[in-house]
């Protein structure tokens, strides 16, 4: 293959993908049914044309029968009036003419058959039209509700131009919005050890700043405290109660398992 020949397929290839990228099948359908309608208009016109023909020369056969009815009639009265050469001149005429009507005849009756067959094919024409006007419709209708849900589903799936741009925009915002959050935890962190000043309000007190850490501190020792003293109040309660219960049960016991002590038996610190 020659150079010349590859550069040529090559621009080929190219315009036909260009092509077919730009190219819009309902106008392709709307320009090939308009193509249609002016092939029907033109055969209609030489049908029309055809049949202008055809009247026109059956009024020049008319008109050729007159005169001939005519030119009889003036043989017939020469011949009654003894001129026979009259007659003759008169049906001369009336040959010639006769023979221009058979022209015209076989003419018209040609005229008559393609004015026919043009509007055959006229009817044929036209009923093609009409059915491709509605596949036309059909397929326009179907591709555009195909191209409908292949957009819906690339702005719901994402992967369409706009709605990537409107996604990559919305991803642009999120970050720069948890850039921003973060800046300001950093910012509220450096202030609140200090390394930060608050310029619109009162300076920043280091030692003040630690005994308020202090204090809190403090304030929980205390809270700590009172928690441990609640909890031994409730322990010293508990141990009250056992030795209640212990001398309870030593009190319960039998006066028999006490040594027996008689009445006879002097008192301790009685004199006898």
């Amino acid at each position: 293959m020659s150079v010349m020949k590859r550069v040529s397929l090559i621009f080929k290839a190219k315009a036909n993908k260009a092509l077919d990228k730009y190219e819009d099948p309902r106008e392709t359908l709307d320009y090939s049914y308009q193509r249609q309608l002016e092939m029907l208009t033109q055969v209609r016109r030489g049908v029309a044309d055809v049949a202008t023909s055809r009247k026109r020369v059956e009024l020049q056969m008319n008109s050729l029968q007159q005169q001939q009815a005519k030119l009889e009639g003036q043989a017939k009265q020469a011949l009654g009036s003894g001129r026979e050469d009259l007659a003759r001149d008169a049906l001369t005429r009336k040959s010639t003419l006769q023979t221009q009507f058979t022209d015209l005849q076989t003419q018209y009756q040609s005229l008559q058959a393609d004015e026919e067959k043009l509007t055959a094919a006229s009817q044929r024409l036209q009923s093609k039209v009409e059915a491709f006007r509605t596949q036309k419709e059909t397929i326009k209708a179907t591709y555009t509700a195909a191209e409908a849900q292949s957009r819906i589903g690339e702005a719901v799936s994402g992967i369409s131009e706009e709605m990537g741009d409107v996604g990559m925009a919305v991803q642009r915002a999120q970050d720069k919005t948890a850039q921003m959050q973060a800046r300001a935890g950093a910012i509220d962190e450096l202030m609140a050890s200090g390394a930060l000043e608050d310029v619109t309000g009162t300076p920043h007190d280091d030692i003040q700043a630690e005994l308020d850490r202090m204090g809190g501190g403090h304030d929980v020792d205390l809270e700590l405290a009172r928690l441990k003293g609640e909890l031994s109040q409730g322990e010293a309660p508990r141990e009250i109660e056992g030795s209640a219960a212990g001398g309870a049960a030593s009190q319960g016991q039998p006066q028999a398992s006490r040594p027996a002590q008689s009445a006879d038996q002097p008192q301790a610190g009685d004199g006898s």
